[in-house]
């Protein structure tokens, strides 16, 4: 039995919920916007939009993709950026439109952002201008008709919207050059669009609302296709959980995390969006100086983010003199949390740091430890309403309480499948309706869920998922290499970092050579930290490597 009945009890949220409440995203979104019309909904940089005017704006450019790029209901429109004002504009728009959005990594390279392009047949791509000379390189061999670009700066208040933008391309040089003619401004086509020419799209809870990219086992990336149902099931699954503890109109939520991300999508973007909150954008939350120095200028009473980004705001002396007083939610996700971390989080802010586990194919939250948790105890919780999770055996049999096994999800929030790829899809889910996350848990006797191990090859980089596979189709590119198999390997900053071994066809090449060459074809935290050369890699009798000989530290000793 997946949840025992005072599993319920102790998180106090009933077992079954309504989520068929809502008939799409945009019917939640648009009820926020009336309810919450003259509160700030989004903050970046000392610039603030009330819901008022998210509304409007995401109304203007919801008509200018109608009406002017003539898209229709289905489309499929790429979204790259990092967390500025512009990106809730352009989603809500995509949204309200009828079409999908398809959320890209800003740091993907042209190989990563080529085939994410094609394999989701994207029409039109809204990308800051950072990416811009990456989409140039590739944009020839993807089916994208429509560019349209936008610089940091640009929904920032006069005159700090110029200088934002002088300093990020003329001083700090972060704009590399590139020349897109059919390339449209974001701003003008937002501010010039006509809102009163935007139709309203039927919409159900079974269109297709994201393409939003993971990692493949075979190393290609596929998009899970996520629907207004599976998002609004988990909005309303994650709503019930929080209830106690959030005030509609009176949260403010600091948002470190990438909104292209699943968690900060869903928990950050769109619930606390959907209960009146401000999301405090933060653009680079690796710049600990001048996020701390904004945290500083909040009663913030939430905060999402994962195990790496806590254990940085920690080691930072500064961060212990930001006010505390008014946090009341800490959410981890992405990634394990540590119970170093956890307890140091709990000492310095007052507040425990509540660990969550989901994943991209559940849109992504799953189970989550009751909001009444005063101290870490290493599991990742309970199963949320309407959600069953069980442990089964390699055979697809549910395992006794206590005995550990493949930890399997069901319920309204798991996507519909991987986008275009029936065979992958039936290979992650069981005949009896369940998805197999590829994680090994234990269940105890209360229904508290702990992973033991990860049962597929991934690797998880500051709760970035990377799959062996597409580094090692990198790295044998490379004319000095002749094999290369790649595992995850512990990290005290990022939890696991990538480490590669390497046959060599070529003795003359070295390290550097090899980090030099995947820097061009992988995104950073898909880069190898860790490089070994060996003369042959243990294979099985039908020649596939095993990695699980490579991960074995007397083998790889050997």
């Amino acid at each position: 039995m997946s949840k025992p009945w005072y599993s319920s009890y102790e998180s106090g949220v009933p077992h079954e919920i309504d989520v068929t409440s809502y008939s799409s995203i945009v019917e939640i979104l648009e009820e926020g916007f009336a309810k919450y019309s003259t509160l700030p909904s989004f903050h970046c940089m000392g610039k603030s939009y009330t819901y008022r005017e998210m509304d409007l704006l995401s109304k203007k450019f919801a008509s200018y993709l109608q009406n002017d790029l003539k898209l229709q209901k289905g489309d499929r429109v790429a979204l790259m950026m990092p967390n500025i004002l512009q990106y809730p504009v352009a989603l809500f728009g995509v949204l309200r439109a009828g079409l999908i959005a398809v959320n890209v990594n800003p740091l993907y390279t042209a190989r990563e952002l080529e085939h994410q392009l094609k394999d989701s047949g994207s029409k039109a791509i809204v990308i800051f201008e950072n990416s811009a000379h990456i989409l140039e390189q590739v944009l020839s061999k993807t089916p994208v008709k429509h560019v349209i670009t936008t610089q940091i700066g640009d929904f920032l208040s006069f005159p700090k919207s110029l200088l934002v933008n002088f300093v990020i391309k003329k001083v700090k040089k972060m704009v590399p050059n590139w020349s897109i003619s059919s390339a449209v401004s974001f701003k003008d086509v937002v501010f010039g669009a006509d809102e009163s020419q935007y139709k309203k799209p039927t919409l159900s809870l079974n269109d297709t609302a994201f393409l939003q990219y993971t990692g493949g086992t075979t190393g290609v990336s596929k998009g899970a296709d996520l629907t207004h149902g599976n998002i609004v099931a988990n909005m309303v699954q994650a709503r019930a959980w929080i209830k106690n503890l959030i005030k509609d109109g009176q949260e403010i939520i600091i948002t470190p995390l990438p909104l292209y991300h699943i968690f900060s999508l869903t928990a950050n973007c769109f619930i606390f969006s959907s209960v009146g909150a401000l999301n405090v954008l933060i653009t680079n939350p690796r710049d600990m100086p001048g996020f701390i120095k904004e945290l500083k200028k909040w009663k913030f009473t939430a905060f999402t983010g994962v195990n790496t980004l806590f254990n940085g705001l920690l080691n930072n002396e500064e961060f212990a003199s930001v006010d505390f007083s008014h946090l009341k939610v800490s959410l981890g996700g992405g990634m394990a949390v540590q119970r170093a971390v956890a307890e140091r989080w709990k000492k310095v802010t007052g507040c425990p740091l509540i660990e969550a586990y989901g994943l991209t194919e559940t849109s992504p939250a799953a189970c989550i430890n009751p909001m009444t948790l005063k101290d870490y105890n290493g599991t990742i919780g309970i199963p949320l309403s309407s959600t069953d999770v069980v442990i089964k055996d390699d055979d697809g049999k549910n395992v006794a309480t206590g005995e550990t096994g493949e930890i399997c999800i069901k319920g309204p929030q798991v996507m519909r499948g991987y986008w275009n790829r029936p065979d992958e899809t039936a290979q992650v889910m069981t005949d009896d309706g369940f998805f197999r996350t590829g994680d090994i848990g234990v269940m105890d006797e209360k229904g508290y869920f702990k992973i033991v191990d990860r049962k597929k090859d991934m690797i998880l980089v500051s709760g970035f998922n990377v799959y062996p596979n597409e580094v090692e189709d990198v790295v044998v590119t490379h004319p000095k290499v002749f094999e290369a198999a790649a595992i995850g390997v512990p990290d005290d900053k990022s939890g696991e970092a990538v480490k590669v071994f390497v046959v060599k066809k070529d003795e003359s090449l070295t390290v550097e050579e090899l980090k030099a060459f995947c820097k061009e074809g992988l995104t950073g935290y898909k880069c190898p930290k860790h490089y070994e050369f060996r003369t042959e890699l243990p294979k099985s009798n039908v020649g596939k490597i095993l990695r699980k000989e490579l991960r074995d530290p007397p083998a790889a000793q050997a």
